[in-house]
């Protein structure tokens, strides 16, 4: 199979592994989209790519640009999106509702979504949705031989109106726990710090999916406490709580179960190991770009031929 995979070249996440593993199981030709190409696909499209050429063609871009520019990605053949952000159709965001709009008018468009009840939720409204989760750079993020001196942290964002819920979470477990709340640079320095943290706080309130840092976490050997995104996510997933995973709805659950491994050493150290070889097992950009390659491969729903317009403005490439 042949791919065109065209990715984001300023993004804040380091994906390159993701690409790798995409790369390593079909013939990939990757191309690292500029903002200004983003806003303009017609015109790149146009002047970089000879759509005949391609069995799948993967947009992982801005969802910003592309609702911009339905009218012309409505013409591209064998088309499929992979989506980190669709959980943001389903929370008060100013998203909401916007990934189903889009998609509706490209409703022969495959949609590789990250949340597995967000993909249920797409696959109810009719869309073709493919669940495949979120993971983390292997070579990057791994368990170094470190004192954990942190007990209880989180390490990210809590800024934009998405992570609303996240950071309301997070200022009210400070009150009652010595939480440290951090922010790091990519790379050496975060997994540095991921390695020194014991208990890491994953606050995705409101989310339904559970974001990169979770399993970053887990490989790193930390005891992930998550807010629990529910029962069908979480068998998705292979999350057993106390097992490889801790869950809690609210502060008080969190205490609760906080104390109960802070009393049961052994217990904690057995659920952070349980939880690494999960992530490494299943949740490596390596396995997950494997994934992304199977839910390449099924036939797509057929395209809806061309309008008069549509045909007329792709000959003449406007």
């Amino acid at each position: 199979m042949k791919v065109l995979f065209l990715v984001q070249k300023e993004q804040r996440a380091i994906l390159d592994r993701l690409y790798e593993g995409v790369a390593e199981h079909c013939e990939c030709d990757i191309r690292w989209l500029s903002s200004d190409e983003q806003r303009n696909l017609r015109g790149y499209f146009r002047r970089e790519v000879d759509v005949t050429r391609y069995d799948r063609i993967v947009f992982f871009l801005r969802f910003k640009q592309e609702i911009r520019q339905a009218g012309f990605i409505r013409t591209i053949p064998n088309l499929v999106i992979l989506e980190h952000d669709a959980y943001q159709n389903y929370i008060p965001c100013k998203y909401t509702g916007k990934f189903s709009a889009h998609y509706r008018r490209l409703p022969w468009v495959r949609v590789i979504s990250s949340g597995y009840m967000v993909t249920e939720r797409l696959r109810t409204e009719g869309f073709d949705a493919v669940f495949v989760p979120k993971g983390y750079d292997q070579a990057l993020l791994q368990p170094q031989d470190r004192e954990r001196d942190i007990e209880l942290a989180f390490v990210g964002s809590t800024n934009s109106v998405a992570y609303s819920g996240r950071k309301a979470l997070l200022d009210e477990l400070a009150r009652v726990e010595p939480l440290v709340v951090t922010r790091t640079k990519s790379g050496e320095e975060y997994c540095a710090t991921l390695n020194r943290i014991r208990f890491f706080v994953s606050a995705d309130v409101g989310m339904g999916e559970y974001m990169i840092k979770n399993f970053e976490a887990m490989a790193c050997g930390c005891v992930l406490l998550a807010f629990d995104q529910g029962a069908e996510e979480n068998a998705a997933l292979g999350f057993e709580d106390m097992v490889n995973v801790v869950f809690y709805q609210d502060i008080p659950q969190l205490q609760e179960k906080l104390a109960v491994l802070r009393s049961n050493p052994q217990l904690a150290a057995d659920i952070a190991r349980s939880g690494q070889d999960l992530a490494v097992g299943q949740f490596g950009f390596a396995r997950i770009g494997q994934r992304i390659v199977e839910a390449l491969e099924p036939p797509l729903r057929p395209r809806a031929p061309l309008n008069v317009l549509e045909r007329l403005r792709l000959k003449l490439g406007v």
